[in-house]
């Protein structure tokens, strides 16, 4: 034990006989506090040497003494911050509240700050919480990465800039762009590519604000969704982004390996056929892709360099090719350097072949896709919140000029049509007819496109880009590692992503997948689940198809990080604090809504598929309920939704109609009194407010840490019951006064209690008159404070607290035995835990059953309200809800009321039309007639023997001593009060009489409960009649309102 020093208090520093600490004397200088060194401006260390295994370290009580004097006070220090599961580095526990403000203990739980000497290294170490491996459990839950071990950490450049430049750069940009251009026109051309860049740059912002709000680890854009939305946002498409990465590989590889085929064609070297040959060299190449990712990263990041050299140099390639003059041959396919008249010709848009600006607009679309290239990898990035905003914006700006560069030079110098044929030359200033004749202007006459197809210029010839090009084979690499680059990053992408789902663990059958290897963390498993993917979708050949369903699994996650950002900052929450500003709320949500929008335009089937996957995938992880807790921006809504809806509800009166009852339980711990929270939950169930409250009883200092321990483990013990409950406590010196605080200040504005249920003090008789007093007393507050009140008596009980008590005692036993034996034998432990877990049936089996017995489906039967006395209706409204509940469904109700002897029959007939306009029907109504007869003698003398403890007998004592009597006893039951009450004392007895001939039988008794006036009748005379009217019965339930109006037969 660590005996931290009262502050300020040097008496204080002879620390007791068995730790035997001795001081180290500074040799910097004297100074005057004995606990502060002003040069070394740190607390004095002491050496401690009794320990058992002869461990030498010395400890430092107090970690900081900049303020002159010793204290448990500590400066602030990231440690403290981080999340119990991190394994980033310990979590260091400060001192609790209650360590500081708590009278000073010289015995104290809390340890300090240790110095641990390894030769001649010092190791300060914190007291910390062991974490308990849960990954789900923290943000930084990825294993950090060691640079000292050799793993790679990349910068923003290789990171994240060349990856998504490699990305964006698809083979769009050799072989479909010059299409685009000659369907839509430069003018429409321009607007198709800054539509495509406005998408994935308000995506970017979005982006760039999300991951610099908090740390961000592996897994992209699946991380920055699931930890801004949720689990079900994130694990639905983090699932649907993961598998669109995978299906992109074969994507790109088989446009690799139809280029191929091509050459293989042009070169009458097939080996089989085209479609056999795609299969082929996809299957070669995607193996030897997965090769270069499996052998790690740094091999992965060379190659994407060789590529985007590679790439470079064929867009300079283009550049150049179109400042070179043009040839006799390349003129014949279209293409006369640049031309302003050619330039202007091209400005209009001219669709052909049912194409549209929507249509070719989804075609390019893709091409701008592939922004989250770095963000995927985020795990194996240096410095991810400076480097994911910097590398994709950037290269968004610099792949959106080079396509609207590229796309400009071509619809400069490049006509839409061309034959082909040198033989179409005529002489300069030759006039012609038709969407050719600009050619003429250049000595071309290509007016036979008008009439049949032709192969060449901006409409037909997909090569436009080799043919303008410099060097036309430098196209053909750059075609090659265009789709390289691009399938390498997919390959990479899709393992990092799904191994970041897996680890959360949010599909449990998944969570295999999760492992890594190596210094990387490598995922594997993935790699060999993406290549297994990506062969499949290869063999098929056709991916026509499933093409743009990638695109929409794309787009659907640009949606959901824009939609995050707008979320997140509607929230308000003051934990969203990005250190990126440059985004706005509102634009993100446009960006959200646009990228559905061109999900519909793109392919509007594909746009409803993944909707529909996302959806059924968003139902089944909030079915799951996976056990996770990240903060998200949704609990922040649902707060501050909350709050708006409860305080508009603040400002609507109350009105009979919408009555339901809001009940305040007396269970003690949620799970104290099974048979009470049940009921009340039926009640209430999910359309009204239900508080389980527990007092504790005690000195404040010595209840409050169990209360405060008690509080979250009770709300978690209600969810995982799925009982819609909240849990409530209090810690008072007596319980009358605990109750007193809920009754009064429970609820939230018209989210208030208005009913108190509590359970029969089944022990009235033995349990001490402070206890009795208590108990009725609270009864007495309910009334005062117009609560309607509930009692549940059970022959059997209520409680079960001991039995629970016990059990948890004989599991701990049971487990210390077996770590024991485990210990001890080095093997795996024989299983007692698991054969100890039923101690509690074999204490009480009947009272453990009847604990249960309103959790399952009640059988056939009759629910008997007896309505008494008419109290607002809350004695038949209670009832009438049980019924309506899907465990109370079989049974009916019947209905039993007192009346008049020869009146019976009008007063069921009165009694019917009432319920009738209440519209609750009933399987019976019972006139009782004879409640006014006296009680046998068998109940008036067990009455007379069960409150004969508590009465006075002042009768027969003279007046001075019968005086003096009941001063020395004013709780007890004198003969006046017996005489003035007699009537009523009787009811209660001929009640029970009449209960047991009438509803012996029935699942469930209510009756209307007696009240006792304040001041007149005595505590135990009350607590007999209730045990009296409820004795040998079934559950009984004693019902009063607060005699204001819960039904109503008015519209």
């Amino acid at each position: 034990m660590y005996l931290p020093l009262s502050e300020g208090n040097p008496a204080q520093m002879n620390l007791c006989d068995s730790c035997k600490m001795t001081r180290f004397k500074s040799n910097r200088g004297a100074h005057i506090n004995s606990c502060y060194d002003a040069t070394l401006d740190e607390p004095p260390v002491y050496e401690e040497t009794n320990f058992s295994n002869e461990e030498h370290r010395t400890v430092r009580p107090s970690v900081m003494s900049a303020f002159g004097h010793d204290t448990l006070d500590r400066v602030p220090n990231i440690d403290f911050y981080r999340n119990a599961g991190s394994l980033s580095g310990q979590r260091v526990v400060r001192p609790s509240l209650q360590e500081l403000h708590d009278v000073f203990q010289k015995v104290s739980t809390y340890r300090p700050l240790l110095l641990f000497h390894f030769g001649n290294v010092e190791i300060l170490k914190y007291d910390v919480e062991k974490s308990d491996g849960t990954p789900s459990d923290d943000l930084e839950s990825a294993e950090p990465l060691d640079s000292s071990k050799g793993a790679v950490r990349f910068g923003w450049i290789r990171g994240v800039l060349v990856r998504c430049m490699l990305n964006i750069w698809g083979v769009m940009l050799f072989i479909r762009l010059s299409w685009v251009f000659g369907q839509a026109g430069w003018g429409l051309g321009i607007v198709v590519i800054l539509l495509s860049c406005v998408v994935t740059t308000i995506t970017g912002l979005s982006m760039s604000a999300i991951c610099t709000n908090g740390v961000v680890r592996g897994g992209g854009a699946y991380y920055l969704i699931s930890r801004s939305l949720g689990p079900e946002f994130g694990g639905s498409i983090g699932l649907i982004f993961a598998f669109a990465n995978a299906v992109a590989v074969a994507m790109y590889v088989v446009g690799f390996a139809e280029t191929v085929v091509d050459l293989l064609i042009e070169h009458n070297a097939l080996m089989i056929d085209p479609i056999n040959d795609i299969r082929i060299v996809g299957c070669i190449t995607v193996v030897l892709l997965l090769g270069i990712s499996v052998a790690g990263m740094e091999w992965e990041a060379k190659a994407q360099i060789l590529l985007l050299v590679i790439l470079l140099v064929a867009i300079v390639n283009v550049f150049v090719g179109t400042a070179i003059p043009a040839t006799e041959d390349k003129k014949s396919k279209g293409f006369f350097s640049y031309q302003s008249k050619i330039f202007l010709e091209n400005f209009t848009p001219d669709f052909r072949n049912g194409e549209t600006f929507f249509s070719v607009f989804a075609i390019f679309f893709p091409a701008a896709t592939g922004i989250l290239a770095g963000a995927n990898i985020s795990g194996d990035l240096r410095d991810p919140q400076a480097a994911i905003p910097k590398g994709t914006l950037l290269a968004i700006l610099i792949t959106g000029v080079t396509y609207l560069g590229v796309a400009l030079c071509v619809a400069a110098t490049v006509v839409r049509d061309a034959t082909g044929n040198r033989n179409n030359s005529v002489p300069l200033g030759t006039v012609c007819n038709g969407s050719s004749a600009i050619a003429c202007d250049f000595g071309y006459d290509f007016s036979s496109c008008e009439v049949e197809s032709c192969k060449f210029g901006l409409m037909n010839n997909f090569q436009v880009m080799t043919m303008v090009s410099g060097f036309g084979p430098l196209i053909i690499a750059g075609t090659f590692s265009a789709t390289l680059s691009s399938a390498l990053a997919s390959l990479v992408s899709a393992p990092k992503v799904f191994q970041a789902l897996c680890k959360d663990n949010i599909y449990k059958a998944l969570y295999f997948f999760a492992k890594g290897h190596g210094k990387n963390n490598e995922p594997i498993r993935g790699y060999v689940l993406t290549f297994i993917i990506s062969v499949a979708f290869i063999l098929i050949g056709n991916l026509n198809t499933i093409a743009p369903i990638i695109s929409n699994f794309f787009l659907a996650s640009y949606a959901l990080i824009n939609f995050s950002c707008f979320h997140a900052s509607y929230a308000r929450s003051p934990g969203w604090r990005p250190a990126y500003k440059y985004y706005n709320m509102w634009l993100s949500l446009f960006g959200a809504l646009l990228c559905c929008v061109v999900m519909f335009v793109i392919n509007w089937w594909a746009a409803l598929l993944t909707y529909g996957i996302e959806i059924l995938l968003y139902i089944y992880v909030t079915v799951k309920k996976p056990d996770v807790n990240w903060g998200s921006s949704t609990q922040a809504v649902t707060f501050v939704s909350s709050v708006s809806n409860a305080l508009s509800l603040s400002g609507v009166e109350d009105h009979v109609k919408n009555f339901r009852p809001q009940i305040l339980v007396l269970t003690g711990s949620a799970q104290n009194r099974p048979p009470l929270l049940d009921l009340a939950h039926s009640f209430t169930k999910n359309y009204g407010l239900c508080i389980t409250c527990e007092v504790f009883v005690g000195p404040k200092s010595e209840v409050l840490p169990e209360m405060n321990a008690g509080m979250e483990s009770n709300q978690l013990w209600l969810v995982k019951r799925k009982r819609k409950a909240f849990y409530a406590a209090v810690a008072c010196e007596n319980f009358r006064e605990g109750t007193e605080s809920l009754l009064q200040a429970s609820g939230l504005g018209r989210m208030k209690p208005n009913t108190l249920m509590i359970g029969f003090k089944k022990n009235w008789q033995i349990a001490g008159k402070d206890e009795v007093q208590s108990y009725v007393g609270i009864l007495h507050d309910a009334f005062d404070f117009e609560y309607g009140t509930v009692m549940l008596r059970m022959d059997e009980g209520l409680d079960v607290s001991h039995i629970i008590k016990a059990e948890d005692e004989m599991l701990k036993a049971a487990k210390e035995q077996q770590e024991n034996e485990m210990m001890a034998n080095g093997t795996k432990g024989k299983g007692l835990f698991r054969k100890s877990r039923k101690p509690s049936q074999q204490m009480n089996e009947k009272l453990m059953e009847s604990s249960g017995l309103f959790k399952k489906k009640q059988p056939k039967g009759t629910i008997d309200v007896w309505w008494l006395f008419d109290d607002g209706g809350l004695t038949l409204l209670l009832p009438y809800i049980l019924t309506t509940r899907k465990k109370w469904k079989d049974c009916k109700l019947r209905i039993f009321i007192a009346g008049e002897p020869g009146r019976s029959e009008a007063d069921r007939e009165e009694m019917k039309s009432l319920l009738h306009k209440f519209r609750i029907k009933c399987s019976d109504i019972n006139v009782i007639d004879e409640i006014h007869i006296k009680p046998s003698g068998d109940s008036t003398r067990t009455f007379k023997e069960m409150i004969d403890p508590f009465r006075l007998h002042e009768g027969s004592k003279d007046t001075a001593h019968a005086e003096a009597m009941k001063k020395e006893h004013p709780w007890k039951i004198t003969d006046q009060e017996l005489s003035n009450f007699e009537e009523k004392t009787n009811l209660q007895m001929r009640l029970n009489e009449v209960l047991q001939e009438n509803s012996k039988s029935a699942n469930l008794i209510i009756v209307s409960m007696p009240i006792a006036r304040k001041g007149s009748v005595s505590d135990y005379l009350y607590m007999a009649w209730l045990d009296a009217l409820t004795r040998n019965l079934p559950p009984t339930l004693l019902i009063r309102g607060n005699h204001k109006s819960v039904l109503t037969f008015y519209s």
